[in-house]
């Protein structure tokens, strides 16, 4: 499921008597479902104009980490059994988050998405930017057959949400007035809102009160940010091999994450210039003079610190639900992602 899973050795937990629960221990339960998503998923194929049936195609039979169904499949079993409903809304929301990577390749100009060429690097950045738009359309459609308006208010609310924390990330490009508190709000905005419409929406099917879908969408608020917060410190901590990428390559698109926030708020004036630099006229080998700095500055376990609250925000959220696998899976994402992110001590 992370980048680190498979080359970055685990850290052990910090309680050593505590039990350490396995991502198959995790969404073993729900893997059927997660199947019945993937297949509805690529069926979707069919409700495209055949002139683009093969963007579709590549688009939506791609496999990706499927952690948002799983978000809607993990709430639905704190309630009881995922319904028909559950899987048109985890399909629904995967959309949505396709078409957001679809843009987001054409902004970044990036070549590789899921180990295979994106669509922009097939087809083209016209191709890509409307055919972004049609999964849009096409996820918007879905929601509006539903019996109840709700479901389809939540979604478009949800990607307008998105699509401006987009916007507003990308107008502070390189820009060191970007405050900490903008940058979260920007991550709640751009990765954590689908997080929380996976929960508050899979709650709201299974007939969930009121208290208990706001609490879920505060689950998936904060754990999304913990979760984007943990592939941000991969950029710069982890390993060429475990991101699958290159090290640095959000700082190359010009995006300032909470490692380089921290870098500018504790680096002296020489250093501060010296990262202006840097980051303004960025090269790929600059790379290294970069984790020099947040090395010096101890900026990852200053990271680490923030990421924790947000995880333990997460857990309190679930307190109130009725005891059932489905929530104490939901706790376990946060015990694996907190694992997945301390390995990364290891390799810095």
């Amino acid at each position: 499921m992370f980048a680190a899973d498979s080359n970055v050795a685990p850290a052990p937990p910090k309680d050593n008597s505590a039990p350490v629960i396995s991502w198959k221990q995790i969404i073993g339960p729900v893997e059927p479902f997660l199947e019945a998503v993937s297949l509805r998923l690529g069926a979707q194929v069919e409700a495209f104009d055949p002139a683009i049936t093969p963007y579709a195609d590549y688009a939506l039979n791609g496999q990706g980490k499927q952690l948002r169904p799983a978000l809607v499949a993990l709430t639905a079993n704190a309630f009881g059994k995922p319904s028909d409903a559950h899987i048109t809304i985890a399909v629904i929301i995967e959309m949505v988050h396709l078409a957001t990577l679809v843009h987001d390749d054409v902004m970044d100009e990036a070549e590789i998405r899921r180990r295979k060429l994106t669509i922009a690097a097939n087809w083209g950045n016209d191709i890509a930017v409307l055919f972004g738009d049609c999964l849009f359309a096409n996820a918007l459609r879905l929601a509006a057959s539903f019996p109840t308006p709700e479901v389809c208010r939540a979604v478009a609310s949800a990607t307008n949400t998105v699509c401006s924390g987009e916007i507003i990330q990308n107008q502070h490009k390189r820009d060191f007035s970007f405050t900490r508190e903008r940058y979260f709000k920007v991550l709640e905005m751009k990765t954590a809102e689908l997080f929380a419409l996976s929960c508050e929406l899979s709650a709201f099917l299974s007939t969930a009160n009121p208290e208990r879908r706001q609490s879920l969408r505060e689950f998936g608020l904060a754990f999304g940010t913990a979760y984007q917060l943990y592939d941000d410190c991969v950029d710069l901590f982890g390993s060429e091999e475990s991101a699958g990428k290159s090290l640095g390559s959000d700082l190359a698109q010009g995006k300032l994450t909470l490692p380089m926030l921290l870098l500018w708020e504790r680096a002296n004036a020489t250093d501060r210039h010296r990262v202006q630099a840097v980051v303004q006229s960025w090269q790929p080998e600059s790379v290294k003079s970069i984790v020099e700095l947040l090395a010096k500055y101890d900026t990852l376990s200053g990271s680490l610190e923030i990421f924790e609250t947000y995880l333990q925000r997460a857990r309190a959220s679930l307190e109130d639900l009725p005891h059932s696998t489905g929530r104490s899976n939901l706790a376990g994402l946060t015990e694996y992602l907190a694992r997945q992110t301390r390995a990364l001590e290891v390799v810095a």
